[in-house]
């Protein structure tokens, strides 16, 4: 049985290759597609207690508007063990930004450095391999870092109790070793200090800077301890905005995916892109079942043969079963090569390390499960047709030509061909997001502008610093902010001034410090007011920007009295809004501030064509003040593009499988035109004898298909409407779907349908007509009359 379905493999080239390839690009789509979805879903599901490790996020509401952030004060977490019922274990984890450290005269500069209590390696499962995860650290100098940060240190040498040095010559004792914390985790970081050495997250309840994961006890209701974690936090904190405060206990394992009020962050991407894995494998199988189907009448007189001579109904549909599994396998093979041969460059696109493991379960199950739906699929229904043929009418020639196998073809090839054109539309649209988010005026300059955070001994020198950089050929601006103008979050509370009302008590704000030219240099806009002075006045002068005026409800609020950090003044000035937060965010209320001592950012601004002696001189600068530390510099165009580099990885990844779906739907046109180029060989001979042209031929055969494709259209057009309707509600700041998004991809799918159509019916209607005649079964192939009352 299986020599037999070898042979007509063998026999049927054309079709072969054209299902084989096929099944084979579709296959390794899919597991890829498949591999990502399942590296999606998978992330922190390693840690040992998964289902019950919450992360809080707190949530505010300030002038009708809920506000939501993932930060919680230090002492919090602490506390809550102690009198909030369900709460089994915690862990606080804060960021402790870059830092430097030297062993052996070497520098190493650390920017995935954290602090966190001893159940970071016990609650959380990041074991150590080195030191005691009950007791990791044995004093407030202690640290852990991660296998790869030792093996960068050290070498091979044994790391436990060797000493790293910052840059105030404080040092700390290596005590443990952790594994590498995975790639799919929400939590990662290679060095971790003790909590305890923090005195701030003790007693300062004021100071939202920390992450709090709890363990809670089975069956503890969130909702509930949510709800008793604010009710504590009332009792310690006096701050106004805490009454209006609630704390959400979000699942660590939709953290990935989901905002903490459950707002989908990344699930809608997972299930596109598995959809589309679905869709890729479903085109492959409607291709097979097309060409299986309509090839129907040239194996007819072969099966009605077999059943002649005593085969059973039952024997032919395992024939015909043993034939799709024996091209699934090869198929599967060439796909199992494919995967091997572009994993790297498909984990450099996906920004992944995703490992493909032929043996591994998670792969094996993919393979199983796709094996079996593409043979219910693609192998059942055609075996079931081809088996179920009557001797007498395969053996007349009119097996395989009922109207019902054609029409359910057509059917096939219009599914298809709307999914292709609902690819095609979704790829156009975001695409246009993404140039969008490149394109959108942010409201200040990011071009040719150079940034590196100060170090304390050059921040300490900014003004000298600044005089030297400006002397500098194609330097044409210097300044200073507390955080990147692009990503502005810390915020306050602590704001006054005339006509605040009782329920803007809570009012929140973000805040960023800066030099006084910094509108200036990055040609921020004033919409009001003439902003700072360049006088001791500016202590007190502040600038808030248009989102901040409307929610506080101020009119005319230029020299209007403001108070900060009880820092009494008037505001100097109605900053233009701009985009300081990614746009997947709204604009939020903005204070800026003229605050020298607090200013750690430095801009400096050049030329396209000096932005290298820039960069040179910046370097010179900084080997002056803060030599003993690696130099490091951004463009802010490039951390803008950064900010957005997840978003430009899934539109790379959404085209590329969006023409494989398309490739894979061409294919299937190809195997059916030229089946039924085939099929009416003697009609085109007989046309082209009798005076027809080649362009009438190639209409001949392509306009049915044709035909099919503008109805594929008309249904595809409103179901990616819909759906990319559903995904720009992602971004607060999108663009607009147009009509001619649409009318594109229909004609985009008309042209690829009459070039794969048109390529093999010119091929054909340019054979010679003689040969064709020559060559053609005897059995009459009926076909359309030419003209009024004449047959041919």
């Amino acid at each position: 049985m299986i020599k037999f379905a070898f042979r007509n493999i063998v026999k049927n080239k054309v079709y072969s290759v054209i299902n084989i390839t096929g099944l084979a690009v579709s296959l390794a789509a899919s597991v890829l597609l498949l591999l990502w979805v399942k590296d999606e879903l998978s992330f922190d599901s390693f840690h040992k207690n998964a289902d019950r490790i919450y992360i809080t996020a707190t949530q505010v509401t300030m002038n009708g508007k809920d506000i939501v952030f993932s930060s919680t004060p230090g002492p919090l977490a602490a506390m809550a063990k102690k009198e909030v019922p369900g709460i089994e274990d915690f862990c606080r984890i804060t960021n402790n930004g870059n830092t430097v450290f030297k062993y052996n005269n070497k520098t190493f500069a650390e920017d995935n450095c954290a602090f966190a209590d001893p159940s970071f390696f016990t609650m959380l499962s990041f074991p150590l391999i080195r030191g005691n995860a009950a007791n990791p650290f044995t004093g407030n100098n202690s640290v852990v870092i991660s296998e790869s940060t030792a093996k960068k240190y050290f070498g091979n040498d044994d790391p436990i109790g060797k000493v790293l040095t910052t840059g105030d010559t404080t040092i700390f004792k290596v005590t443990g070793v952790m594994r590498d914390i995975p790639a799919n985790s929400s939590i990662r970081y290679d060095l971790v200090f003790p909590m305890a050495s923090l005195k701030d997250a003790t007693y300062n309840w004021g100071n939202y800077g920390y992450r709090s994961c709890f363990l809670l006890k089975p069956g503890t209701n969130t909702g509930v301890a949510g709800k008793n974690l604010a009710d504590m936090l009332r009792r310690y904190s006096n701050i106004d905005f805490t009454k209006n405060m609630r704390f959400i206990l979000q699942p660590l394992l939709k953290a990935h995916l989901y905002t903490p009020t459950g707002k989908d962050s990344g699930m809608q991407i997972v299930q596109i892109f598995f959809i589309v894995a679905c869709i890729i494998l479903l085109i492959a199988c409607i291709n097979y079942v097309n060409l299986v189907t309509a090839r129907a009448t040239k194996r007819a007189k072969e099966i009605s043969m077999r059943k002649i001579v005593g085969a059973g109904k039952w024997q032919l549909f395992r024939q015909f079963m043993t034939e799709s599994a024996l091209l699934f396998f090869i198929a599967l093979l060439f796909s199992i090569v494919l995967i091997y041969l572009i994993m790297p460059l498909y984990n450099q696109l996906a920004g992944k390390t995703i490992m493909f493991n032929l043996l591994s379960p998670q792969v094996l199950g993919v393979f199983g499960v796709t094996m079996l739906v593409t043979l219910v699929l693609a192998g059942i229904y055609p075996a079931l047709m081809l088996s179920s043929f009557k001797p007498q009418a395969a053996l007349k020639g009119g097996a395989g030509k009922s109207g019902r196998n054609i029409v359910f073809r057509q059917v096939l090839v219009v599914v298809q061909f709307s999914f292709s054109i609902m690819l095609i539309a979704s790829t156009i649209i975001i695409g246009n997001q993404l140039k969008y988010i490149r394109k959108i005026d942010l409201g200040f300059d990011k071009e040719n502008i150079v940034t590196i955070r100060m170090r304390p001994e050059l921040a300490g020198h900014y003004d000298a610093v600044k005089e030297i950089l400006l002397k500098q050929p194609g330097i044409t601006g210097v300044t200073a902010s507390s955080q990147s103008v692009m990503s502005i979050g810390s915020g306050t509370a602590d704001a006054d001034w005339d006509g605040k009302t009782p329920e803007q008590k809570s009012f929140l704000i973000n805040q960023e410090s800066v030099d006084r030219n910094l509108l200036s240099v990055l040609n921020l806009q004033l919409a009001q007011g003439k902003g700072f002075t360049g006088t001791s006045a500016d202590s007190g002068n502040y600038l808030l920007n248009e989102t901040a005026i409307e929610q506080m409800g101020i009119k005319n609020p230029v020299g209007k009295r403001f108070t900060f950090h009880n820092q009494k003044g008037v505001i100097a000035g109605v900053v233009k809004d701009f985009h300081f937060d990614n746009m997947h965010n709204k604009i939020s209320p903005l204070i800026i501030y003229y605050g020298p001592a607090d200013n750690r950012v430095l801009y400096v601004k050049t030329t396209a064509q000096n932005a290298s002696a820039a960069v040179r001189s910046l370097e010179n600068i900084w080997k002056q003040y803060s030599g003993a530390y690696p130099f490091k510099y951004s463009f802010m165009d490039d951390t803008f593009n950064e900010m957005y580099k997840a978003d430009q990885q899934v539109g790379k990844l959404f085209n590329c499988f969006a023409g494989i779906t398309i490739f894979i739907s061409c294919l299937g046109l190809l195997g059916l035109v030229t089946y039924t180029a085939e099929t009416k060989v003697k009609e085109i001979g007989i046309r082209k004898a009798l005076g027809a042209g080649t362009g009438n031929i190639v209409s001949m055969l392509s306009r049915d298909f044709v035909r099919l494709v503008v109805i594929s259209s008309v249904i595809a057009s409103p179901v990616a409407y819909w759906a990319m309707s559903k995904w720009l509600e992602n971004y607060q700041y999108r663009t607009a779907i147009s009509w001619w998004v649409f009318l594109v991809a229909a004609l985009g799918a008309v042209v690829i349908a009459v070039a794969t159509v048109g390529y093999q019916s010119f091929r054909a209607a340019s054979a010679n007509p003689v040969k064709a005649l020559k060559e053609a079964p005897l059995t009459p192939t009926p076909f359309p009359r030419q003209g009024k009352g004449h047959k041919e």
